[in-house]
């Protein structure tokens, strides 16, 4: 049992909200679309990509088969958690974490998914599997980090290859609702976790409480080298977070969070408590996983089932309005989780068996191209 502490820290306000303003606009680039690497017909920026940009139709998916050239797994169940791994971008390859079975499943195209491993998880209350990353150093210890409810509390495990979980921060509150959590490489050395409230509002403010909290920690679970006062916890004031993400350089990083009123971004400054958001959503399409790209943090939406492109200035503020990609016949429906590859690539996954209208080969997890200003394919 490791003994849990969110510290004395103090959370000074975030930086200002962010406001569009017409007049300082500047043009950004096509919102990204689905496509292999090497798939010319990936997906234009007109097309919005679900589809294949050619003359002739993708078929309809049959049976577990999807004749859709972005999808590299098919057949999951509700996927919030997605951890790209290390290797050929013009073959990605991916684990996805299923949110009710708890099933970690290896995914890539033309491959039937593998299970790596099960854990055994309560998805009562939004929970079960919601959080899925590598170690910081993978390719020396080849652990996966996954974040879970169980019928007591939420809580990060490690998987070693071939060994069975092992807890890494346990006694995470968990409650009725709000048990949702998320996790990622922060691409400095270190997994960012975030954390519901477990339904109760004031936890997310109370120092003592894990609950609905960013934290920043190190494969032991213990803080994480350069975190303001040696804490665990960087940000506080989270309700149900659907994302967290880092850009490749580890410059900037950002959560999702379905607030009570609103769904909201956030800016993650260490040490800055998440009062005032860089942008909101009062329409609450469902802020689910999130890409931050150098030139737009992509985030993906598991009600509205599409795309917000919000374009990235060089200081971290928005140059526009979010460009809404994948929708409709264009896209795949809901999404959820996402994981970056690289500054031109994701790997994405849905969750149309939660509330969508699922296909014979849903869930799928599928992969996303940024786009050039002037056309398709990737940098």
């Amino acid at each position: 049992m490791v003994t849990l502490c969110a510290g004395c820290a103090t959370f000074p306000e975030q930086p200002p909200q962010q406001k569009w303003q017409s007049t300082a606009a500047l043009t950004p680039e096509a919102g990204p679309t689905p496509g292999l690497p090497e798939d010319p017909g990936g997906g234009s920026p007109d097309s919005g990509g679900g589809q294949q940009n050619s003359a002739e139709p993708v078929p309809p998916p049959d049976g577990c088969t999807d004749y859709n050239p972005a999808v590299i797994g098919t057949c999951l169940d509700t996927v919030f958690a997605v951890a790209a791994l290390p290797g050929d971008p013009r073959n990605p390859v991916a684990l996805v974490g299923e949110r009710r079975t708890g099933r970690i499943l290896k995914v890539q195209k033309d491959t039937k998914p593998v299970v790596v491993a099960k854990l055994a998880v309560n998805p009562a209350g939004d929970g079960g599997l919601t959080g899925l990353a590598l170690s910081p150093s993978y390719s020396e210890d080849q652990l996966i980090f996954a974040y879970i409810t169980t019928g007591s509390d939420n809580r990060l495990v490690r998987i070693a290859p071939g060994d069975k979980p092992k807890p890494v921060i346990t006694g995470i509150p968990r409650g009725s609702t709000g048990n949702r959590g998320a996790l990622a490489a922060d691409h400095k050395g270190a997994l960012l976790l975030a954390t519901g409230d477990a339904g109760n509002a004031s936890a997310a403010t109370t120092e003592s409480s894990l609950a609905g909290k960013v934290l920043r920690v190190d494969a032991t679970g213990k803080a994480a080298e350069g975190n303001p006062h040696g804490e665990r916890v960087i940000a506080s004031g989270l309700h149900a977070p659907g994302g967290v993400c880092a850009s490749v350089d580890g410059a900037m990083a950002w959560v999702t969070d379905q607030g009570a009123k609103e769904d909201l971004l956030y800016r993650l400054v260490p040490g800055r408590a998440l009062t005032t958001p860089a942008w909101t959503w009062p329409d609450r399409p469902g802020v689910a996983g999130c890409i931050a790209w150098s030139n737009m943090v992509v985030v993906a939406t598991s009600k509205a089932g599409n795309l917000q492109n919000l374009p990235l200035a060089p200081d971290g503020t928005f140059t526009g309005k979010p460009a809404t990609t994948m929708t409709g016949e264009d896209g795949f429906g809901l999404l959820g989780g996402v994981d970056i590859v690289s500054d031109a690539l994701a790997i994405g996954a849905t969750v149309n068996k939660q509330g969508g209208k699922p296909v014979s080969s849903d869930d799928r997890a599928i992969v996303i191209n940024r786009q050039n200003a002037g056309g398709g394919g990737i940098d």
